[in-house]
């Protein structure tokens, strides 16, 4: 056997050692820690959603968050605009009806 093909094999060895085959069931990823979804990961440790967010995001909208989506998504189709700018979401803010008549107040 030449050097060329000994040293061929021997690198194909190495090679097949640092392969795992994924369909043996083992996953390298497991360390024995639970992993956490990536909404927990993104807001941060103690941070909670408020109850009208959770609610949205699960499905259960507001009348008004509803009516606020439905403006929204019928300036788009409108528009041909699949992704309205800001000044463009505050006029359709306000052709539904919104004004600012409160003083401001920090957002959680």
């Amino acid at each position: 056997m030449s050097q060329e093909q000994s040293k061929e094999q021997n690198s194909n060895k190495k090679d097949q050692r640092s392969v795992v085959d994924r369909r043996s069931g083992i996953d390298i990823r497991k360390n024995g820690e639970e992993k956490r979804s990536g909404l927990e990961r993104r807001r941060g440790p103690g941070k909670r959603l408020s109850p009208e967010r959770k609610a949205a995001e699960e499905g259960n909208m507001t009348d008004e968050q509803f009516e606020f989506i439905k403006a929204i998504d019928n300036y788009k189709r409108n528009n041909d605009r699949p992704f309205p700018t800001w000044t463009e979401v505050l006029e359709v803010i306000k052709a539904i009806g919104y004004r600012k008549v409160a003083e401001p107040k920090p957002l959680e």
